[in-house]
Order: structure tokens, then sequence, then C-alpha cells
């Protein structure tokens, strides 16, 4: 999974305070849904076999499973041949795999970034300053002089009256934002969505913004409180190889020239700069500038934005490499309206190998956890539901490529779905499993956006678990894995997390796990299978996801978006207004 907050914690009482106020805006499916399904044992899959698949799909002959490696291949064939075994039906048409077309885009770290103020030339640091790159299919980006401009957060968002780029015209500019939005800034909860991120304040969505404005490029102010992580994240996150959909000319012409990020020490030099040259150019004095002038001007609904007085050069270098990764998808077909579709679905790609890490460690990123543990819970949902009658609606089994690298595969699969993304009902997306043991308790990530949480409240409580918020959805959790791309195009879809509360150790001992695994081995080699895991967690979560999937595969119901999500909007037919 792509950087995130890991530790999820809570108090008890707030948990339970939350659970009883979402349970009385959504039916409650007991009610209405098909015949209620109980096991005596409430989990799921054998734990040896789950740790077997684990250790074979992290191991060093799988060299990491990058997209377009040789650990690519092992994974589809290890997949494929199970999905066979198991009697499955191909998800694309007769085949397992689905082709993505990918581009494989390095940036040289010779990138320059320039400002000319006061007659002088001043430079910024690539990786230390600045963290630059395209996404258009060029091997040469070159930018002369383009006027840099402030743009508030960055967003455009009718619903909450809110436009950073109202009477302001950045086509041919470089626009300059903050990370994040509003109500985060803020913490009034009655803007936005409050402390929980929207997707108007993930940088993906302000590159894209700043594309349709017809901006030229793109930079984000990092701020570690804001982003969730500290800007060695984004350095490490942005260079070196990355990979994109492959564009066409058409394409490329709708995308940013450049997008990157800022340090905020960067962002007040740039200020510094802009205040020397209005002294350089004659202009009265005026008090500069502060970069604590732009966050409180930001936060205002009538803000407008304006030039910063400074303008920009940007060159890069870019190699680039096209080649087509996979998806790999099996279904079990409907026996009564098999064009109504459940998908569950995982990423099976990691980060591959650097021979360069260092020599206290091998150098492959093996992702034991992240997500050898999801391809693994895939397989034996797969087993399970394939043991059994088949259900009325059809159910499907995906692994996504290139999550790691933007949820490039899952955007791909959303773009050409087997089935049009309106025939599917609903969906659950597993990435990184709980291997420390069972809980007391579970965590949706993205609380409150759907009914999907009120079946999964049902069974939990069959398990004697609660279901909580998470800890920090300021973090954006919800726009962080595959699932997103999904709500995005209005299918419903669940990404919870197994909770804190340790069924024999207790909630601090648990967390203590939680918070070592994201700080020495959360993307790095060293995430590779432990002699300590238990995986009696994992199997009560595959429990509860079982009992879901079987529940609407054998119901006419159709999961809505709760009021006020941003994706209830976008559910169209077959499925019914939502309630």
């Amino acid at each position: 999974m792509p950087a995130r907050t890991c530790t999820l914690f809570y108090a008890a009482a707030m948990a339970l305070s939350l659970l009883l106020s979402a349970c009385q805006h959504a039916d409650d499916p007991a009610k209405h849904h098909g015949a209620e399904i109980i096991e005596e044992d409430k989990s799921l899959g054998d734990a040896q076999r789950l740790l077997t698949d684990i250790r074979t799909l992290s191991s060093d002959a799988f060299g990491g499973r990058a997209p377009m490696s040789e650990g690519e291949t092992r994974t589809l064939d290890f997949v494929e041949q199970r999905f066979v075994e198991l009697g499955l039906e191909p998800l694309f048409a007769d085949d397992f795999r689905q082709a993505v077309p990918l581009a494989e885009i390095t940036t040289s770290p010779e990138a320059s970034f320039t400002i000319n103020s006061a007659g002088q030339t001043h430079a910024f640091s690539y990786g230390d300053e600045v963290m630059l790159w395209s996404e258009r299919d060029s091997e040469r980006i070159s930018i002369d002089q383009a006027e840099l401009v402030f743009a508030g957060y960055g967003i455009v968002a009718p619903e909450y009256q809110w436009n950073d780029y109202r009477n302001l015209d950045v086509r041919d500019k470089i626009v300059v934002v903050l990370v994040n939005d509003p109500g985060f800034a803020s913490g009034d909860k009655d803007l936005f969505a409050g402390r929980s991120m929207t997707y108007y304040g993930r940088w993906t969505y302000k590159f894209e913004e700043a594309a349709r404005q017809g901006a030229a490029g793109a930079l984000i102010v990092h701020n570690t409180h804001a982003a969730s992580y500290p800007w060695a994240v984004v350095k490490n996150s942005w260079s070196g190889p990355q990979f994109q959909l492959q564009s066409d000319d058409a394409a490329n012409a709708s995308r940013l020239q450049v997008s990157g990020w800022i340090s905020e020490d960067a962002a007040a030099r740039l200020l510094m700069l802009a205040a020397q040259q209005r002294n350089a150019s004659g202009q009265p004095q005026q008090e500069a500038v502060s970069l604590d002038d732009w966050y409180a001007r930001a936060m205002q609904a009538d803000f407008a934005g304006a030039p910063i007085g400074l303008a920009a050069s940007i060159d890069l270098q870019q190699q680039i490499r096209h080649a087509q990764s996979y998806n790999i998808g099996a279904r079990i077909r409907g026996a009564s309206r098999p064009g109504e579709m459940l998908i569950v679905m995982t990423h099976w790609d990691h980060l591959g190998s650097d021979s360069q890490v260092g020599t206290d460690v091998d150098g492959i990123y093996n992702g034991a956890v992240d997500n050898a543990t999801g391809v693994a819970a895939l397989l034996t949902l797969a087993e399970s539901l394939q043991q059994m009658p088949p259900a009325d609606r059809s159910i499907a089994f995906l692994a996504v490529t290139a999550e790691e690298s933007g949820l490039l595969g899952s955007a791909w699969y959303a773009r050409h779905p087997p089935l049009p993304m309106a025939q599917h009902v609903a969906g659950i997306n597993m990435d990184a499993m709980n291997v420390y043991g069972p809980t007391r308790d579970l965590v949706v990530v993205g609380y409150g956006q759907s009914e999907m949480e009120d079946y999964l409240r049902l069974f939990a409580d069959q398990q004697g678990r609660i279901v909580a918020p998470e800890e920090t959805p300021e973090a954006g959790g919800f726009y962080r894995s595959d699932h997103f791309n999904f709500a995005k195009q209005g299918v419903p879809m669940l990404y919870a997390d197994s909770g804190s509360d340790h069924v024999e150790h207790g909630t601090a001992w648990l967390l203590e796990k939680q918070q070592r695994f994201a700080a020495e081995r959360y993307h790095k080699p060293q995430d590779e299978v432990q002699d300590d895991w238990d995986l009696a967690g994992m199997q009560q979560d595959l429990w509860l996801y079982q009992q879901i999937l079987l529940r609407l595969a054998n119901s006419e119901v159709w999961p809505a978006w709760y009021e006020g999500s941003e994706f209830r909007k976008l559910r169209t037919a077959p499925g019914p207004t939502p309630r």
C-alpha cells in the first residue's frame, strides 16, 4: 500500500458512540437482506496454507514483485495456476490476465528549477528543496520563465461553494498550492469534512485540477502535519523509476508539463525572492508576504489567487521505457443474475529490488505484509466460495498491478472493466492483512462512506467485535488504495483494517507491534515473514468478508453511499436510486 499513517487506535467510548450514530443513518441489513449465514467457527482459511502462500509470494525468487519484471511473471503464473486448480472462470473473456500498458519514466537527478530575482538566477536543489517529474511521455521537458501563481489549496468544489481559481487565469503558468484542504487547516467541522481529508485534499486531485485549468505545471507546498508524512517520503517516493499508464498525444496534451512538491523552507525562500524582486523593480515598500500569510489567506472562502511576482524555468531529462504489466482475475458466475457482480480485490505488486540499498540487507523489497498477505487472502476467499453452491450474483477475485506506483492497475480496470462499472454491486479491498493475532475490534478506513459498513458491523457483532473509525481520517487513507478507483465510478467499497485491541495482549502491545512495523519494515527490504506471526486475526477478517460477499451475492439489494459522501451522486443504474 502507498505511504499512509499505520498507527490505529481510538477511545472505546468514542468508538461506541460513533458506532451507534452510524447505525441510525442506514437500514439494518438483517431486516431485508437474504437469509443470515452463521457458522460456529467464525474464522476462515487454514493458517498454514496462508503462511505458505505468503512465504512463496514474498520469497527472494519473486524479487519484490515489481511490475514488468521476472517477479511479475512468477506472481501471475502462481495466481493463475491456483485459479485454474480451483476451477474458476477467467474474468476477462477467456483470459485471466488483463494487459495494462505502462510507461516507466525515470527523471534525471540533474533536473533544474531556477528563479530569476533582482537580476540574479537562484537554483533550487532537486531532492532537498523540490521534487519534480512529468507525466508526459517526453524525453525532455523544458519550461522557460513561466509565471508563478499562488492558488490557495487549488480546489474547485461547487458543493462547498469553494473556487480557488475564481477569476484567475493560470494558462501556461505554474501554480503553487497548499496540501490538504481548508477543513483540515481550520479544524472547522462545518468546512469541507473538518479534520477528515476529502479527495480535494489529495495531491492527485490538485494536479488534475491544475491541468483542467490549463496550467503548465503545479507545485504543492509540503507540510508534514497536513500531508501526514515527512519530506523524506516525498523525496524517496518520487525519485527513481516511476510508472504511469501509457499516453498518446491527446493524453499528453491534457497533462501538466511538470508536477512537483516544494518544501516549506523552499516556499519561504520563494517569498523572500519575490520581496527582493519587488524592491529591485522600484515598487513601493510593503510588508513581506510570509508562508503564514498564505495559510491564513487560503482558508477564506472568498480567497482570490494572485501572481507571486516571480517566473520559474524548469528543465527535466527523462528516460522512458514502455511495456505491459497485467491485472489478473477470476470469477464465480452467478446462477440467476450473472450480470450483477461483487468484487473482492487486492494488489499483487511491490517495490522490486535495489542493489544500492545497503550492505546490511539484500535489497529485495519482499513485501510480505504489503501485500503478499492480500494475495493469499484473495486465494483463500476464492477457494472457500468456490466450494459452495453458486450464488445468484457473480463474485470476482481481482489482483491488480502497479498499486505502489499510483493505483494504476485499478485505474485501468475501472476504464476497461469486463462488465460495466454500473453492474458492479459493491466490493471489498484487502491491503496488508493482520499478522499479529485476533482483535476485539476492526477499523474502517474512510468510516461513514457507505452501507458496506452495515454489513461489516452485522457480522463483526457475531464475532463479538467493535467496528470503529480510523484514528487519523485527516491522512486520507480512503483515497490511497485501489478501491478508490472503484469509488470514483460509484461502486461502494469497503476497506478495513484489523483494530488495535488484541484479544490476548491488549492495545499497548499491538500498537507497539504496528508502530515497529511502520518504522522498521514498511516499504523496506525488511518486510519479510516473521517467526512470531499469528494469522488468526487474518482468519477472523476473512470470515467477515466471506459472509458479506455471500449475503450480498444472494440478495437483490444494491448497497448505497451514505448521505454526505462525495461518491453518492456517482451511483448509476441498474442499481436503485440511493436511499
